[in-house]
């Protein structure tokens, strides 16, 4: 990944913080699995996927973060341009809107922030629009050149720019398309070594499908939702010129969720995602042995393509483990969802990584407040695996708007 390679830029050496900003995301997006060791995986050594702009990966928002990043077939909310931009079409009202913070790895740095701003707007009974804007801001880092002297100061970003088109095709099912423009600078440019370093831009897609229809369990009103969504299909990005580019996060997430009205007063919600990186396994060479071009010999596992819809066909079947090894690639996450009069919500939720693929396993729970016009969420991350977890305690908070409501109350 970049927040490794980026070390190479800094023969102006990198200090303590762009240590903990950028490589830090890198132990915990591709798993701690550097230290990990496992006799699962050929030759007993973690093999995690890599890919550039993680913060692709982290949920924004504090309803599924709550409930263990479930969000494909959870019920539509303002934020679901995230997870399943095809549930828009489900929501009753005509246009609302969402602003989520989260600090992030607080716990090692106190300037790392991921803010999500998200806004839809209703055309008529079967088309809504929705926009999105994803910035992560990595803090501040000082440059120092290879003798210690300051160089400069510079704080990085990435963001993301969505717009999406959601519609109605039947009284139970819709589709979305969502146009993704990532941008991340790490550097904040300039020349190091004679080498060029720009920002990173990528452009990217969603696909994504909403299944929900009201039926009776146990004679209650009760309802099932089904999702899919192909998310980050995107072009590869580079930070300079004559590297080669590296691959986004896209990855294919498949949920479902059943929700039951206890009484006139009570609901509640349980809902299952599965998620599956569509990037390429790093495959297994022999350490010993070179081919006619001095390049190492392939010994398990495939060579990453270089045509992007081939790199996500491959995905499901290049890992040098096998098929085994495909298992361990999925993600999962079980979340539940409790209502009190549509007013008040606890949520609770868990998120499983398989230990050789990155080995992120927390449970997390959250709250939930409906004030008339506005919302208010609040989420808890609590890991699993690894003492002194950069995730541990991470807190996420969603403040939502209904414009309908406002007018209402007007």
């Amino acid at each position: 990944m970049f927040y490794i390679c980026s070390t190479k830029i800094i023969k102006v050496m990198i200090l303590k913080k762009l240590f903990y900003s950028c490589l830090l995301l890198t132990i915990v997006f591709d798993g701690f699995s550097q230290t990990q060791s496992t006799s699962e995986l050929l030759g007993g050594v973690a093999n995690p996927i890599h890919s550039t702009v993680p913060f692709l990966t982290i949920a924004p928002d504090s309803r599924a973060g709550a409930m263990g990043d479930v969000g494909v077939a959870t019920k539509p909310d303002a934020s679901s341009q995230h997870w399943n931009a095809a549930k828009y079409a489900f929501l009753p009202g005509e246009m609302g809107f969402a602003l989520s913070y989260t600090p992030w790895l607080r716990k090692l740095v106190n300037d790392i922030n991921l803010a999500y701003l998200n806004f839809y707007k209703r055309f008529d009974d079967k088309q809504v629009l929705s926009a999105s804007l994803l910035y992560f801001s990595l803090g501040d880092i000082v440059f120092r050149s290879e003798f210690g002297d300051y160089v400069g100061q510079y704080r990085p970003n990435e963001f993301t720019l969505d717009l999406g088109y959601a519609r109605l095709f039947t009284d139970n099912f819709s589709s979305a398309l969502t146009l993704r423009f990532v941008r991340s600078d790490i550097t904040g440019g300039g020349t190091v070594n004679n080498q060029e370093y720009n920002a990173g831009v990528s452009f990217a897609a969603d696909l994504s499908t909403y299944y929900q229809k009201d039926i009776e369990i146990d004679g209650k009103s009760s309802q099932y939702a089904w999702g899919i969504c192909l998310s980050n299909l995107g072009t590869k990005i580079s930070y300079t010129d004559d590297t080669e580019k590296q691959f986004i996060p896209a990855s294919i997430r498949i949920g479902g969720r059943i929700t039951m009205d206890l009484d006139d007063y009570n609901n509640i919600s349980l809902a299952l995602d599965f998620n599956k990186m569509l990037v390429p396994t790093p495959p297994v060479y022999f350490t010993d042995s070179t081919d006619s071009n001095g390049d190492n010999v392939l010994q398990y596992g495939r060579k990453q393509p270089t045509s992007l819809p081939l790199s996500w066909i491959q995905s499901f079947y290049d890992a040098p483990g096998g098929f085994k090894e495909e298992i361990h690639e999925i993600m999962y996450s079980i979340g539940a969802e409790y209502w009190y009069r549509d007013q008040f919500a606890i949520r609770a939720g868990y998120f499983h990584e398989h230990e050789t693929k990155g080995n992120r396993k927390y449970f997390a729970a959250g709250v939930g407040l409906q004030l008339n016009v506005f919302s208010l969420d609040f989420s808890y991350l609590i890991p699993t695996s690894g003492r002194n977890n950069p995730l541990a305690n991470t807190m996420r908070f969603t403040l939502g708007l209904d414009f309908d409501k406002f007018r209402e109350f007007r």
